[in-house]
């Protein structure tokens, strides 16, 4: 009976592919225990450590004391109460759009956000990286699906010129992409879909809190704005709670409100977790030095990867892919740091294209120089005896 999901799991196994939960006991923002042990953590979006923050939990507290532990309801029944009107609001004014919508997940904000926007009668033109819940969102609204090689805006524009003549045109792109750690090439993104007369929907929640002057985003570092951009974002990574969110025009709040199955017919969020996010935007602004502090860990990491000899990209993100190739290797390398008590995730296909296995290093504004320090000159060590 079972034979069929045995087999895949054993050849899972035969080519290191295997997956296994790991329950982590965080001690904090940088630092996790597993059976007595103390790793530190470069695997968590936890951009900015905001998770430990006296007043960020002090809000989450006061919320359930206030409001109780559950959502009790979808957001369209008795879900929706005044903190998510404040948080929408909030959004809204960091990301600089007319309006917000809060969905209970960023996977669901993907899903919901395209099957509602799309139809049969649509064209969704996709950057081949694009995270697995763009993939499936496009799936789920039967569009017509194209995907242009990664960050090729001259690939992009012979697709759009090929099949320009659908009713409705979704550029989808990210603006930090999760696996890569790089930045598309928005501004001509944007010039495309102007000539082509498409929108696009920027995935931006590996890229809120961390680039940008003040951490609002990919608009923000490219200083664009325009009503045809849809930019959505999690409150999961930089902002220290759970969900998803999109920032639009109104006219597209108020369609994905009655179209977005995702919202309609899912529990609304803790209101815990929505008075975190609240909380969370309100001290990314009144304290401007975690932004800062991440980004001076952005350059220290990457001036001392360099110095070693170590390749990665020029980006000022959060997420640097250590691209070793062989599956087994990189997972030996991970396996070593782990031992020396460093925790730096191995990411395999089919995550990552075939032969681009990677150790996926990201940071948070809580690392110290010497945690940096350390991990560099481990990872050295590590490279240097598994080639």
């Amino acid at each position: 009976m079972f034979e069929r999901f045995e087999k895949t799991l054993e050849e899972l196994k035969d080519k290191g592919l295997f997956r296994s939960i790991r329950y982590c006991e965080p001690v904090s923002p940088v630092r996790f225990r597993v059976e007595g042990r103390v790793f530190l953590n470069f695997g968590s979006n936890n951009y900015l450590g905001l998770t430990h923050h006296p007043e960020v939990i002090k809000a989450s507290v006061e919320a359930v004391k206030k409001f109780g532990t559950g959502g009790g309801a979808s957001r369209l029944i008795t879900g929706s109460h005044a903190l998510y009107e404040r948080l929408e609001k909030e959004l809204a004014e960091f990301k600089g759009f007319p309006s917000c919508l809060v969905f209970s997940s960023g996977y669901t904000a993907n899903i919901g956000i395209i099957s509602a926007l799309c139809s049969r009668k649509s064209a969704i033109f996709c950057d081949k990286l694009a995270h697995a819940s763009i993939i499936d969102g496009a799936l789920l609204s039967r569009a017509k699906f194209f995907r242009f090689f990664h960050n090729d805006t001259n690939h992009l524009e012979e697709l759009l010129k090929k099949h320009k003549d659908y009713e409705f045109k979704l550029i989808i792109t990210e603006g930090v992409f999760s696996m890569d750690g790089d930045i598309p090439p928005l501004p001509e993104i944007l010039k495309l879909a102007e000539e082509y007369d498409a929108l696009v929907l920027l995935d931006d929640a590996h890229a809120t809190g961390v680039i940008g002057d003040s951490g609002r985003g990919t608009l923000e570092f490219f200083k664009l704005r325009s009503p045809r951009i849809i930019c959505m974002g999690t409150l999961s990574k930089a902002l220290a709670s759970l969900g998803g969110f999109v920032c639009a025009e109104k006219v597209i709040i108020d369609y994905l409100v009655n179209k977005g199955r995702s919202l309609i017919f899912s529990t609304a969020l803790p209101p815990s977790a929505v008075a975190v996010g609240i909380k969370a935007l309100e001290v990314i602004k009144k304290e401007p030095e975690y932004v800062k502090r991440l980004q001076k860990n952005i350059k220290y990491l990457r001036r001392r990867l360099s110095d070693k000899g170590i390749k990665t990209h020029e980006f000022p993100t959060a997420i640097f892919p250590i691209i070793i190739g062989d599956t087994r290797k990189t997972l030996e390398v991970s396996e070593y740091l782990a031992k020396k008590g460093i925790f730096a995730p191995a990411i395999r296909p089919p995550t990552v294209p075939e032969g681009t296995a990677r150790l996926r290093i990201s940071l948070s504004a809580m690392h110290s120089e010497e945690d940096l320090d350390l991990l560099a000159d481990t990872l050295e060590e590590a490279l240097s005896k598994i080639s």
